[in-house]
């Protein structure tokens, strides 16, 4: 099953090579930066009804020696079955791209690291057919981040060591070491990297602290149940209830043409001070009146979807005239 840490491994390789840099240290190669890298398929499935799929295949082509192919697989355990499947990757992308092939194992925790270094033989009595030894990105070989200037100049290799060290005892530090770093970048970027990293937390304790950390952004996974993915549509869901209610409210009282306007205008109003407030954000008594006394429903979506992003609730009104104050019968 495809799980978010494969996801994560999946972005991050292809997208953010740089990640590569400890490999190509240990193999003696210039960095990642120098060389070409190709996206090329995973595909490892036969002409019968068995599938393989490696997580990630990249091809290099480093500017001094010959090319070889990265196939990065995220391993969260121990499993069995991987002493054959590891072996059968290599072979087969050695033979249908006829490259030579690294196995790179990504492992969050220092036992799995060990077991996934192998090496996975193929042995009969005294004889040995085939050894596999993946390359690991584990805790001892992928460096803990402890300067914010290193998140500044490296975002991916920052999210990617976080990932790694998700289960050690000073992953809380790391977080708050990205946290802080992050606030560094613009709104886009730092809404990347933040949800990039909680998707490659995946299930582990150390999701629920980046979930209290992380309050820069809305969604680039969507789907994925994030935080700002959440708290975002909860307040436009409540924003939208509540504005229905209040709208059949007023509308039997006065119309209900103009009662459902201003039960949206209600509604969408709420939601935007729905999402400041969890985001914990301070709204003024100026900022929560001229919020609930807008009846611009376009002006409020604009409102709703800059609240996710913004640092200050100030920041809603910036480049807007002001709005004119309609009076609610």
């Amino acid at each position: 099953m495809v799980t978010s840490t494969h996801e994560t491994s999946h972005r991050i390789f292809q997208d953010h090579p740089e990640v590569l840099a400890p490999i190509f240290e240990a193999l003696g190669m210039p960095p990642p930066a120098k060389a070409g890298i190709e996206l090329v398929t995973p595909d490892a499935t036969e002409l019968k009804p068995l599938e393989r799929r490696v997580d990630t295949v990249l091809k290099v082509e480093p500017s001094d020696g010959e090319s070889f192919l990265l196939a990065v697989e995220a391993q969260a355990r121990k499993a069995p079955d991987k002493g054959t499947n590891w072996p059968y990757y290599v072979a087969y992308l050695r033979a249908k791209f006829d490259l030579p092939v690294l196995l790179v194992a990504v492992c969050r925790n220092r036992s799995t690291a060990a077991w996934a270094a192998g090496p996975f033989e193929c042995r009969v009595g005294p004889w040995v057919s085939q050894v596999t030894r993946p390359f690991v990105l584990g805790p001892d070989s992928v460096p803990e981040i402890s300067d914010e200037a290193v998140v500044a100049r490296q975002p991916a290799l920052a999210t990617f060591s976080a990932i790694v060290h998700s289960e050690s005892q000073g992953i809380d530090a790391i977080l708050n070491l990205l946290a802080r770093g992050m606030r560094s970048f613009d709104k886009p970027t730092a809404k990347y990297w933040s949800e990039l990293l909680e998707v490659g937390l995946e299930d582990t304790p150390a999701r629920d602290t980046w979930r209290e950390l992380e309050k820069m952004v809305i969604s680039y996974f969507p789907g994925r149940g994030t935080v700002w993915e959440e708290t975002y549509y909860e307040g436009r869901a409540k924003g939208e209830a509540d504005g229905r209610a209040e709208g059949r409210a007023v509308g039997r009282a006065e119309g209900r043409a103009e009662g459902e306007a201003v039960g949206r205008a209600e509604g969408k109003a709420q939601g935007v001070l729905r999402v400041l407030e969890v985001r914990g954000l301070t709204v003024s008594d100026e900022a929560r009146a001229r919020i609930t006394g807008c009846m611009d429903l376009a002006r409020l979506d604009d409102w709703l979807d800059r609240a996710g992003t913004v640092a200050r609730v100030e920041e809603l009104f910036a480049g807007m005239p002001d709005e004119p104050q309609e009076e609610r019968r």
